[in-house]
């Protein structure tokens, strides 16, 4: 019996999906997530090249799977929990670009991926009911149905009379029970959800899920102001003196460094306005989206235009304080992960800051705007994900400790050890380079931990990183006995201090 062409496609995307899945287990499950991430990633690349040539002919869908493909490198260089939702972004992108109009902004994007993942659950079941539904050629019933009536009696008649003679004789019923299934342990119940999950992302992707309905962003075609254009402009003048107010006391003590009342310090007046300030200025650029629609007769304005222009302006130098404000803190307090991020998402609120105003004078559209975002924020996220911001954090601590004559406050050997080898090229320069022996020695205690981390990650097949590979060599290179020293002793709750 010949399989016709949706069944044929049916089957290779099942079987294939069962081997990513497959290899995913083999590889990832109960496992660290080394460089063999991005090789899975790669074959799940390549999988999709052969059994849906989709991208073939369109532009989009080969940009994608480009991105795709550079992501899975980044993927094998540094394995992330971010590179991995942006690889899967990109190939859903590529697999459903061909179905998807040119003109569609990131905003409907954004609905049809969401359609994909939610539908992706229901994806297996709903293929094989249409499978069972499908004709064979001739007219004849597929295999699963005709398979279905040739087996349905004899496994009923085996369960009745099986039931039967297990009631009837003890013997059966005692071999029975000793061939009952082990009960499903924690393990094997975790392993059984990790493959559910896998086999519905992968299979997600082979056999898309596609919705025709989305929502455009609202675009008011009319020339009537969301708000009364007194309104805006009387909300523009006082904003203007408000920011002036808070932007005047940030040049006379942040920027120009003159001395604050007593009772407060540099890092309390940094540290306190960072993060309220910035969500400042996104009310601002809300407030700009929502009551000056670019063709609306009070944008239109050329007093209203420079009142806004003037406003953004100060709004980005609000942005440019609160950068600041958190440098500031950072020469106090160190440097971590999560306080660079803060610094990232402040430089992307001052760009959408920019392209809200530069929507307005220039007349552009909300999807003009909306896909400008998407794509400032995609190069950002892409490039934070080939970064090891662990490793920029270690080196600018060790650089900047007092320790080490800088204005910073004393080493945390405790957050560098928490870094999970980041840190290790950063304390083997930091030894070398320190000449209090006592320092020295606890620096070498905590370059060992971090070595003996480090080896023991890599001593596995599926654990193993590429980076961290050269990050080995590279602490080798500047300290050939680096791990050599007793491992000082860590407390995990970071508020312990070394232990000699």
């Amino acid at each position: 019996m010949t399989l016709n062409p949706p069944k044929l496609s049916f089957w290779s995307k099942a079987c294939a999906a069962l081997a990513l899945t497959v290899a995913a287990d083999v590889i990832l499950f109960d496992y660290a997530p080394g460089s063999t991430l991005g090789v899975l990633c790669l074959c799940w690349l390549a999988v999709l090249a052969i059994v849906r040539r989709v991208w073939q002919g369109d532009r989009r869908a080969q940009v994608a799977a480009g991105s795709a493909a550079i992501l899975t490198l980044i993927l094998i260089d540094r394995p992330s929990f971010l590179g991995w939702v942006l690889f899967g972004i990109a190939i859903m992108i590529a697999m459903q670009s061909s179905r998807v109009r040119r003109a569609e902004d990131a905003f409907r994007w954004g609905q049809r991926l969401f359609f994909n993942v939610v539908a992706a659950v229901a994806g297996p079941a709903l293929d094989l009911a249409r499978l069972g539904r499908l004709k064979a050629r001739g007219g004849k019933t597929t295999p699963v149905r005709a398979v279905l009536r040739i087996l349905i009696l004899p496994l009923i008649g085996a369960v009745v009379f099986g039931g039967l003679f297990l009631m009837a004789n003890p013997l059966l019923a005692d071999l029975a029970a000793r061939l009952r299934m082990p009960a499903l342990g924690e393990n094997q119940f975790a392993r059984l959800v990790f493959w559910v999950l896998v086999l519905i992302g992968v299979y997600g992707t082979l056999r898309p899920r596609w919705t025709r309905k989305t929502f455009a962003l609202p675009e008011r075609s009319g020339h009537s102001s969301v708000v009364p254009a007194a309104s805006v402009v009387l909300s523009l003048v006082v904003f203007n003196l408000i920011f002036a107010i808070q932007n005047g006391m940030d040049i006379a003590f942040l920027w120009s460094g003159a001395a604050l009342p007593e009772g407060f310090t540099l890092a309390q007046y940094a540290h306190r306005g960072a993060y309220p300030l910035i969500f400042t200025a996104l009310l601002a650029g809300l407030f700009v989206l929502v009551c000056l629609r670019p063709t609306s007769p009070t944008a239109q304005q050329p007093w209203v235009r420079r009142l806004v222009l003037l406003w953004v302006g100060q709004n980005l130098f609000l942005v440019a304080s609160s950068i600041l404000r958190t440098v500031n803190y950072i020469d106090v307090y160190s440097l971590t992960r999560l306080r660079i991020a803060a610094l990232v998402w402040m430089v992307l609120v001052g760009i959408g800051l920019v392209l809200i105003c530069w929507r307005l004078f220039k007349n552009r559209s909300g999807s003009w705007l909306v896909n400008a975002n998407a794509l400032t924020a995609g190069v950002v996220l892409v490039a934070i994900s080939a970064t090891d911001l662990g490793a920029v954090a270690a080196s600018w601590n060790v650089r900047h400790a007092r320790e080490m004559g800088g204005r910073g406050t004393s080493l945390d050997l405790c957050y560098l050890a928490g870094l999970h080898g980041a840190s290790a090229v950063s304390l083997a320069r930091l030894e070398k380079a320190a000449t209090d022996p006592v320092f020295k020695e606890r620096i070498a205690g905590a370059l060992a931990y971090q070595t003996a981390a480090l080896k023991t990650q890599q001593s596995d097949w599926h654990s193993w990183r590429w980076r961290d590979a050269r990050r080995l060599d590279r602490v080798l290179t500047i300290n050939p006995a680096a791990g050599a020293k007793r491992p000082l002793p860590f407390s995990p709750d970071c508020d312990a201090e070394w232990i000699d």
